[in-house]
């Protein structure tokens, strides 16, 4: 069963700022705003992560979007794209996201892939350009219903850092999450809600979500190892929005 998007149309003349990897959730989301925003900007970060691939994903993206015939407006509304250097991230952070160690669970439960602050310093440093470009909004793919269980992707989290940020920076920013309560499934039919079949197909072929990096086999659900969490997750989830359920890897 589907589970159904229910965020209504945002009636704004303004540009807003994304929060964008290449992967699945911050693609479904860039289509969320490019639906809603006349403008939407990008912006990638670069924070000592192992796997490079994301920034080069990031980008077949962003070349791909503007050629789907079915939102030919999309065109217009992208935006500019910014990567920021965040390095200090990976130098802080002693993760399977950051070094070549394998991916496994913590005692406290939270796995080895949570980066420390990532998510924080992605937030504050968008919102400092944000500033700059004179955006109010920002939009960030983090969700707490189907996740790894990041402290950093959950609502609370989210809600202050906005009050934060607002209060620092004297601005009113708001931090649009639209996928919070969506699992992964949903995550998909967002997508096709959003842009359709063909959004759904560059997801599968274009975006990265594998936490080893693997893009050499290409399964139902997009490229990956299929055996990391990441893959689990996204797998799981094309499952319940396609009904192919020979596409879960257990």
């Amino acid at each position: 069963m589907r589970t159904q998007a229910c965020t209504p149309p945002l009636k704004t003349t303004e540009a807003a700022l994304l929060l964008f990897s290449g992967g699945q959730d911050s693609t479904a989301c860039l289509a969320w705003a490019l639906n809603r925003f006349p403008v939407v900007h990008t912006v990638g970060f670069t924070y000592g992560q192992r796997h490079k691939v994301e920034m080069i994903c990031r980008l077949s993206v962003l070349d791909a979007l503007p050629a789907l015939h079915s939102k030919p407006d999309w065109k217009t509304r992208l935006g500019a794209d910014h990567v920021l250097d965040l390095n200090v991230i990976g130098e802080l952070a002693q993760s399977a996201l950051t070094r070549n160690i394998p991916v496994a669970d913590l005692p406290d439960g939270v796995p080895n892939t949570f980066v420390p602050g990532r998510n924080l310093m992605f937030l504050l440093t968008a919102a400092a350009l944000a500033w700059r470009l004179n955006c109010h909004s920002l939009v960030v793919g983090v969700g707490e219903t189907d996740f790894s269980g990041y402290p950093d992707c959950r609502d609370d989290a989210i809600k202050a850092l906005q009050v934060a940020v607002n209060l620092g920076m004297g601005m009113r920013c708001v931090i649009h999450t639209p996928l919070m309560w969506l699992d992964k499934g949903g995550i998909w039919n967002l997508a096709e809600q959003e842009g359709g079949p063909e959004l759904v197909s560059l997801i599968r072929t274009h975006t990265h979500t594998c936490y080893l990096g693997e893009r050499t086999t290409l399964h139902a659900w997009g490229y990956g190892c299929g055996a990391c969490p990441a893959c689990i997750l996204r797998a799981k989830g094309w499952a319940a929005y396609s009904g192919d359920k020979e596409s879960v890897v257990l």
